[in-house]
């Protein structure tokens, strides 16, 4: 758990109170298990169940259909005090709530009441499928189709990069239901066990090991018509909007990720002597310790101010893919820097500050390249 004191605002005493169980749990459920979970690439799925009963998989969706009735600001310091525990964990939580978004912003209201109290409810996982093999950050050229067959849609075609593939329990899938580009694209809700939805083997990944990452398969699954949520073609708009969520999401896991690395790295500069004097007392540490925790500070700060504006109803794309941008770079840099305090300790298994590292390095990447953020911003600024 951080050594360092986090100073939270937060809005209710409730949410203290959630954030202060979320710290308990994560202590006592989440930290004696992450490290051989990690070395044997072991999917930590009754985690997810603990953390489910604990009412943390529907934090941000109304009480009416079982969630946490939570402000986003409140949600995404819950999945920042996972990260600084347990990054596998809070990454699948914000998978989660990724995968929910569809059914409960555009379902309708009896699609709301059969099946969202589920999903949020704690026992099942979500997984959300979007990128292909040849279309990553260009969604709408996704080649995955529906085709509708009487009732059903008949859904062939193969998702990549897909967090929980094989272990979810529902997918939200975007898929091709017409050749009109990205007013082509519509959003099934597919339940996992369906006939002809299978995952292939997980792929072998630098980071994140016991988070599972897989291809998904279509192969003529029937999915019913009553799964389509929103109208057919509105899927391209319903990805996209689910994303600005999901980016202030892996915003937070970037913090909290970083909040460990400092942590880890603090603790060692003030134990470690050389010289006759702990290292954190030399300039060259010093100085690099008071930069690790400005980027975490600040980046906390964009993050929340994000959810802050999505809470009030306002936009928030630009924020969301600045908090991305600005958070999972800072990680980078922090995590790189942690294991340089620690020095030839930093390098070696024995030690957290390697796999923080490697799991930094994925958060650049995943809910859109940096780059792909980068471009996001430039648009927000030159529409006038």
């Amino acid at each position: 758990m951080p050594v360092t004191p986090v100073q939270r605002h937060l809005p209710t005493e409730e949410a203290t109170e959630l954030l202060a169980l979320t710290r308990q749990l994560a202590r006592e459920e989440l930290a004696p298990k992450v490290v051989a979970d990690e070395a044997e690439s072991r999917f930590p799925r009754e985690v997810f169940r603990t953390i489910g009963k604990a009412g943390l998989l529907g934090l941000p969706y109304p009480e009416e259909h079982g969630g946490g009735g939570q402000p986003y600001e409140v949600y995404l310091q819950v999945v920042e005090e996972l990260a600084a525990v347990w990054a596998t964990v809070a990454e699948g939580v914000s998978v989660h709530t990724l995968a929910c978004y569809p059914l409960a912003t555009f379902g309708t209201d009896e699609q709301r009441s059969r099946w969202l109290p589920d999903m949020i409810g704690g026992e099942l996982l979500g997984g959300y499928c979007l990128s292909e093999a040849q279309s990553g950050s260009d969604a709408a050229a996704m080649v995955t189709r529906a085709v509708r067959d009487g009732d059903d849609y008949v859904v062939n075609g193969t998702k990549a990069w897909i967090t929980h593939g094989g272990e979810a329990d529902f997918y939200s899938l975007m898929c091709r239901t017409s050749d009109d580009g990205a007013r082509g694209i519509s959003c099934l809700l597919v339940d996992a066990g369906t006939d002809g939805v299978s995952a292939a083997e997980p792929e072998k990944k630098m980071g994140f090991t016991a988070s599972t990452t897989a291809q998904v398969r279509y192969d003529d699954a029937r999915i019913s018509a009553d799964r389509l949520l929103g109208a057919e073609g509105q899927g391209f708009k319903i990805a996209l909007a689910a994303l600005d969520g999901g980016r202030l999401g892996i915003a937070a896991v970037a913090v909290g990720l970083a909040q460990a690395a400092f942590d880890t790295a603090l603790a060692w500069a003030e134990e470690r002597r050389q010289f006759g004097r702990p290292i954190a007392e030399f300039q060259g540490l010093g100085f690099m310790l008071a930069d690790m925790a400005t980027g975490i500070e600040a980046g906390r700060s964009l993050y929340v101010e994000g959810a802050r504006r999505r809470d009030r109803g306002e936009p928030f794309g630009k924020q969301a893919a600045m908090a991305k941008l600005f958070c999972t770079d800072m990680a980078m840099r922090v995590t790189t820097d942690a294991v340089q305090v620690l020095g030839g300790y930093g390098y070696v298994q024995d030690f957290p500050a390697e796999r923080y590292l490697r799991e930094a390095k994925a958060l650049q990447i995943v809910e859109g390249t940096n780059q792909v953020q980068r471009m996001v911003i430039a648009r927000h600024l030159t529409r006038g």
